[in-house]
Formats: C-alpha cells, sequence, structure tokens
C-alpha cells in the first residue's frame, strides 16, 4: 500500500487541498476515489497512474469525469510516500511545461525542508 499527503508551502497553504475544494461534489468525489486506486492497488493502471517523462521523477494522478480531465502531479518520497504538490484541469493534450516545473520546484522545496 501507498500514502499520499499532500504538500504544503512554508507558508502553510496547501495547493492541492484548495484545487479538490474548489471542484463540485461529484468531481471531488471522483478525485478521492483515484486517490484511494493510487493508495490500495499494488498495480495502479495507467490510466489512473503514471510516471511522466523527461522529469525530474514526477508522477501524475489522473482523474477523467464527465467531459473534465483533472491531473495531479507529484513524486515518491521513499517507496511508499506520495507527494501530491499541484493540480489542475487539463485542456490540452500535453501536460503543460509550466505544470511540471512547478511539481518540480515544489520537490525540490519540499525535500529541502525535509532535511
Amino acid at each position: 500500500m501507498r500514502a499520499i499527503i499532500f504538500y504544503r508551502t512554508e507558508s502553510g497553504r496547501c495547493p492541492v487541498k484548495e484545487f479538490i475544494d474548489s471542484l463540485n461534489a461529484q468531481q471531488a468525489r471522483k478525485v478521492v476515489w483515484v486517490l484511494q486506486l493510487v493508495e490500495e492497488l499494488e498495480r495502479v493502471p495507467t490510466q489512473y497512474f503514471k510516471k511522466l517523462v523527461a522529469t525530474d521523477d514526477i508522477w501524475e494522478v489522473r482523474v477523467r469525469t464527465g467531459g473534465e480531465i483533472f491531473r495531479l502531479l507529484g513524486f515518491f518520497d521513499g517507496a511508499r510516500l506520495i507527494v501530491l504538490n499541484y493540480a489542475f484541469s487539463k485542456k490540452t493534450r500535453k501536460t503543460p511545461a509550466g505544470a511540471i516545473a512547478l511539481a518540480e520546484s515544489r520537490k525540490r522545496d519540499y525535500l529541502g525542508r525535509k532535511k
């Protein structure tokens, strides 16, 4: 089993929680359901969880509900802990470079403050 936590900025903000809180009830339920799959399944289908190539080991939780597509980006802290640090509504086929850069920056911040 894996565990998922949400990244907090140095000031205490939690961007992923804020994103989930901005969704309607049905969308939020689907995000929570997919997060439970990622935590509980040993082999998560790539339609829900996938490593992004050409990144600093950034992973993507993939949620589709109705006509909406959401992505939650994060990284592993050890073998079983996933730290989700960025979430957005996906409008294009490719994950935006700015989203990946922000996720990588937050990863560095998290690991730097963890020491």
